[in-house]
């Protein structure tokens, strides 16, 4: 699967990036997940780490259906808001306390300078600029991670959960639907030749930037001593 099976904009963003984006989907916490030779420390820090990510993710999506433009933007928005909030966010708790990290505890994680930086970012992209700008700070998580779970299909071992949720078909339908919604909204504003505007560049900025922000978070993921 290419990238292009998740939008036009996306593949562009994503070519922009260069190394960095390789760096991120190909990182060693990456290739851990796919060989099971991560430790499971690293794992656990990285789930408890990313259950905090994940409730400013949220904020960051309900930003989005306040910055929206059209209903479908919106429901768009808000339907991924109510999956992070109803599904995703649960299971961490689910996994967390098969290892004997209740909700108590998961909700009492300290946060790490890493993650704080790449939310505060995104929330920041937002609040300061427009739907397209939050969707270019956005996109590297929610498509990234697509991309990731379609390179660690068929993986077994101890992570083999983690990998078949996001190369599966739910999840899958969900990055094309950001994709698809992405290339709307950024048409709909900029028109079909948006990428030889100025704005283009600042649209690359900010998932340039989010991009070596989720580098910087696996890095934290995968040593917890330095978080």
């Amino acid at each position: 699967m290419t990238a292009t099976d998740y939008g036009r904009a996306f593949a562009a963003w994503r070519a922009g990036a260069g190394q960095d984006w390789r760096d991120y989907t190909r990182h060693a916490f990456v290739e851990g997940l796919r060989d099971g030779t991560l430790p499971q420390a690293s794992y656990l820090h990285y789930l408890r780490q990313d259950y905090v990510f994940l409730i400013h993710f949220a904020r960051s999506w309900a930003l989005a259906a306040a910055k929206a433009e059209t209903l479908d933007e919106m429901a768009a928005a808000s339907a991924t808001v109510h999956a992070l909030v109803h599904v995703e966010m649960p299971l961490h708790v689910e996994t967390c306390a098969a290892h004997g990290i209740d909700r108590a505890a998961l909700e009492a994680t300290a946060e790490a300078s890493g993650n704080l930086a790449y939310t505060r970012y995104v929330l920041e992209a937002g609040y300061s600029g427009d739907f397209l700008d939050l969707m270019a700070a956005l996109a590297p998580c929610v498509l990234g991670y697509g991309e990731i779970g379609l390179n660690l299909q068929g993986s077994s071992g101890p992570y083999a959960d983690w990998c078949a949720v996001y190369g599966g078909q739910e999840y899958q339908a969900l990055c094309r639907d950001v994709g698809a919604l992405i290339d709307g909204a950024v048409e709909r504003r900029l028109g079909p030749d948006w990428q030889s505007l100025p704005r283009a560049k600042t649209l690359q900025a900010h998932f340039d930037t989010a991009t070596r922000l989720e580098v910087g978070f696996w890095d934290m993921a995968f040593s917890p001593a330095s978080a």
